[in-house]
């Protein structure tokens, strides 16, 4: 053991504050990301005033399903309007405040090698629960109370960095809906512009309705490696799940499993291109980004389809998917079973509206920039979060 580590267990105490007054029906949960957020718990005639408080400065922690996950799903509060969490958490305070950073220690959680020690010390049950005595017996640097500053105020300025473009993205992702239903919807670019009747209502003269599967080389969706026989490896071919398709229409690295090169040949009918759209269709549905040279080589489940167009340009087709075009239909086709999903047939039959050469090429022309400004930007993050990563491999060496 080195020796300027102490047990976790020197520094932290647990608290239990309870909703008996019902200040709050704000439930919320942690997620595997240690990030506070709404409970996906039903609480619908529970009693609220059983559940623990949790106001700014203090931890908490999921101990339940460590073995499950790997991580310890753990976070720090930093809101000032109190909310509640799971009696079954635990919730816990720094004891001195002058001698540990309640954001130098959020740090040292998030690091993996933590998660991993967690990992290793759960229990024997079904999901792997971690009790409050082995939380407490993790080892901690203990660095001088300034060099934690130093270290804390430069993960802010990454974080910081991080939100700028995220939010940049958010307002790239905004405009392009906005051109697209002007375009597409409202029609407002094309005054004067006879509209005639098709199938699915008026649309500017010259424009026509195709269906998706005729524009694409290739929707297809891949296969789970062990039902071939097949594992999983440490590294390798990137293999992308549904959860590590993000929201925003960027990817999640660290959510990327991966196979070896004779797995990959054996599933080469779902290999993944540069300029693919991949979109989840099982479990969370719809989710969708565009491949860049990033991500390659890489490979996918049934869960995610491939979805490849020379015939019209992937940035264009992307563009339909961010403003929108899809949802209704999606929605209306979903096969409802034990999990909802969409079929591949479904996703070939979405009609795309398509104006003439002239029109693609301009309305490319206003919406490329913006795309390209959003793929740059996810890159831009990337490296963000490597150097965050980075920083948080050197805590074990802080001094």
């Amino acid at each position: 053991m080195k020796s300027n580590y102490e047990p976790l267990g020197k520094h932290i105490r647990l608290v239990d504050y309870r909703n008996s007054e019902e200040v709050t029906s704000t439930v919320l949960g942690i997620s595997i990301d240690k990030e506070f957020m709404p409970s996906v718990a039903n609480v619908i005639g529970t009693d609220l005033s059983r559940y623990k408080l949790i106001s700014k400065g203090l931890f908490a922690c999921n101990p339940m399903h460590v073995g499950r996950d790997e991580r310890l799903p753990i976070a720090l509060y930093e809101k000032d309007n109190a909310s509640i969490v799971s009696p079954a958490y635990f919730m816990f305070e720094i004891i001195d405040r002058d001698v540990l950073n309640e954001e130098y220690l959020m740090m040292w959680f998030r690091r993996p090698e933590f998660d991993r020690e967690c990992w290793f010390m759960t229990d024997g049950s079904v999901r792997g629960g971690i009790t409050w005595d082995d939380l407490c017996r993790i080892q901690l640097p203990g660095p001088p109370y300034e060099r934690q500053l130093d270290v804390v105020e430069s993960y802010r300025a990454i974080t910081r960095r991080i939100a700028m473009k995220k939010e940049i993205n958010d307002n790239l992702a905004k405009t392009i809906k906005a051109v697209f239903k002007s375009w597409f919807l409202d029609f407002d670019a094309f005054d004067g512009v006879e509209l005639v009747q098709s199938q699915y209502g008026l649309i500017p003269n010259g424009w026509h309705y195709e269906l998706l599967g005729n524009l694409c080389d290739c929707v297809t969706k891949g296969t789970t490696p062990t039902t071939l026989g097949k594992d999983f490896t440490d590294t390798g071919i990137n293999f992308i799940k549904g959860e590590s398709i993000n929201d925003d229409h960027s990817f999640n690295k660290t959510l990327f499993a991966h196979i070896d090169d004779e797995t990959d040949e054996l599933l080469k009918r779902s290999r993944i291109y540069v300029n693919d759209i991949v979109f989840t269709i099982a479990g969370t549905l719809g989710k969708f980004a565009l491949v860049d040279s990033a991500v390659i080589p890489a490979n996918t489940n049934q869960a995610v389809a491939i979805i490849r167009t020379s015939k019209i340009m992937p940035a264009m087709l992307y563009s339909y998917f961010i403003g929108e075009w899809q949802v209704e239909f999606y929605k209306r086709n979903t096969q409802q079973a034990v999990q909802a999903n969409l079929s591949l047939g479904t996703i070939k039959d979405l009609p795309i509206l398509l104006p003439d050469s002239k029109g693609q090429d301009h309305y490319m022309q206003l919406v490329t920039p913006l795309i390209v400004g959003m793929q740059n930007n996810f890159s831009e993050i990337e490296r963000l979060y490597e150097l965050q990563n980075q920083l948080l491999a050197r805590l074990s060496s802080s001094r």
